[in-house]
Protein backbone atom coordinates (compact mmCIF):
# COMPACT_ATOMS: atom_id res chain seq x y z
CA UNK A 1 0.00 0.00 0.00
CA UNK A 2 1.26 3.70 -0.57
CA UNK A 3 0.88 5.95 1.25
CA UNK A 4 0.09 10.09 0.50
CA UNK A 5 0.96 12.97 2.47
CA UNK A 6 0.64 16.81 1.48
CA UNK A 7 1.93 19.45 3.49
CA UNK A 8 2.71 23.63 3.69
CA UNK A 9 5.71 25.21 4.12
CA UNK A 10 7.14 28.66 3.41
CA UNK A 11 10.36 29.81 2.31
CA UNK A 12 11.46 33.66 3.46
CA UNK A 13 10.54 36.16 0.88
CA UNK A 14 14.24 36.73 -0.33
CA UNK A 15 15.56 33.07 0.16
CA UNK A 16 12.84 31.88 -3.05
CA UNK A 17 16.21 31.56 -5.05
CA UNK A 18 17.86 29.83 -2.88
CA UNK A 19 15.74 27.43 -2.05
CA UNK A 20 15.94 26.05 -5.32
CA UNK A 21 19.29 26.00 -5.87
CA UNK A 22 19.74 24.19 -2.41
CA UNK A 23 17.24 21.69 -4.05
CA UNK A 24 18.81 21.18 -7.08
CA UNK A 25 20.26 18.57 -6.75
CA UNK A 26 19.71 17.21 -3.83
CA UNK A 27 22.46 16.06 -1.35
CA UNK A 28 22.86 12.32 -3.13
CA UNK A 29 23.45 11.17 0.83
CA UNK A 30 19.79 12.71 1.55
CA UNK A 31 18.22 10.76 -1.49
CA UNK A 32 19.25 7.94 -0.58
CA UNK A 33 18.21 8.08 2.98
CA UNK A 34 14.67 8.90 1.69
CA UNK A 35 14.91 5.62 -0.88
CA UNK A 36 15.87 3.69 1.63
CA UNK A 37 12.76 4.73 4.07
CA UNK A 38 10.20 4.05 1.21
CA UNK A 39 9.86 7.41 -0.13
CA UNK A 40 8.75 6.68 -3.59
CA UNK A 41 8.02 10.29 -5.08
CA UNK A 42 8.65 13.87 -3.67
CA UNK A 43 7.47 16.80 -4.99
CA UNK A 44 7.96 20.33 -3.51
CA UNK A 45 5.87 23.90 -5.65
CA UNK A 46 6.78 27.22 -4.89
CA UNK A 47 4.08 29.72 -4.88
CA UNK A 48 5.84 32.98 -5.14
CA UNK A 49 3.39 35.31 -4.38
CA UNK A 50 2.49 34.19 -0.82
CA UNK A 51 6.18 31.84 -0.49
CA UNK A 52 4.26 28.90 0.05
CA UNK A 53 5.41 25.81 -0.46
CA UNK A 54 3.22 22.74 -0.80
CA UNK A 55 5.22 19.36 -0.58
CA UNK A 56 3.95 15.98 -1.64
CA UNK A 57 5.28 12.71 -0.38
CA UNK A 58 4.20 8.79 -1.60
CA UNK A 59 6.42 6.50 0.66
CA UNK A 60 5.46 3.09 1.84
CA UNK A 61 5.44 2.86 5.85
CA UNK A 62 4.62 5.43 8.11
CA UNK A 63 7.29 4.29 10.86
CA UNK A 64 9.94 4.82 8.18
CA UNK A 65 8.71 7.90 6.67
CA UNK A 66 8.93 9.16 10.64
CA UNK A 67 12.32 7.32 11.14
CA UNK A 68 14.14 9.55 8.53
CA UNK A 69 13.96 12.48 10.78
CA UNK A 70 16.15 10.42 12.68
CA UNK A 71 18.82 10.39 10.54
CA UNK A 72 22.02 12.55 10.42
CA UNK A 73 21.42 13.27 7.07
CA UNK A 74 17.79 14.63 7.90
CA UNK A 75 19.41 16.35 11.01
CA UNK A 76 22.40 17.79 9.12
CA UNK A 77 19.79 18.72 5.66
CA UNK A 78 17.64 20.71 8.32
CA UNK A 79 20.74 22.84 9.75
CA UNK A 80 21.42 23.82 6.12
CA UNK A 81 18.00 24.86 5.21
CA UNK A 82 17.01 26.67 8.71
CA UNK A 83 18.35 29.98 7.35
CA UNK A 84 16.13 30.04 4.13
CA UNK A 85 12.75 29.38 5.75
CA UNK A 86 10.75 29.05 9.19
CA UNK A 87 11.54 26.70 11.33
CA UNK A 88 11.17 24.54 14.84
CA UNK A 89 13.20 24.42 17.76
CA UNK A 90 14.72 21.07 16.55
CA UNK A 91 15.56 23.11 12.64
CA UNK A 92 12.88 20.68 11.30
CA UNK A 93 11.07 22.75 9.30
CA UNK A 94 7.56 24.34 10.11
CA UNK A 95 5.07 22.51 8.60
CA UNK A 96 0.91 21.89 8.27
CA UNK A 97 0.08 18.83 7.33
CA UNK A 98 -3.22 18.97 4.61
CA UNK A 99 -5.84 15.96 5.08
CA UNK A 100 -7.02 14.43 1.31
CA UNK A 101 -10.39 14.94 0.32
CA UNK A 102 -10.15 14.15 -3.40
CA UNK A 103 -7.85 11.38 -5.32
CA UNK A 104 -8.63 10.23 -8.90
CA UNK A 105 -6.67 7.20 -8.07
CA UNK A 106 -5.60 4.62 -10.69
Amino acid sequence: MIIRKAFLMHVNSDMQDEYQRRHNPIWEELERVLRHHGVRTYSIFLHPDSNQLFAYVEFESEVQWERIAETESCKKWWKYMKDVMPTNADDSPVSSELREVFNLGT
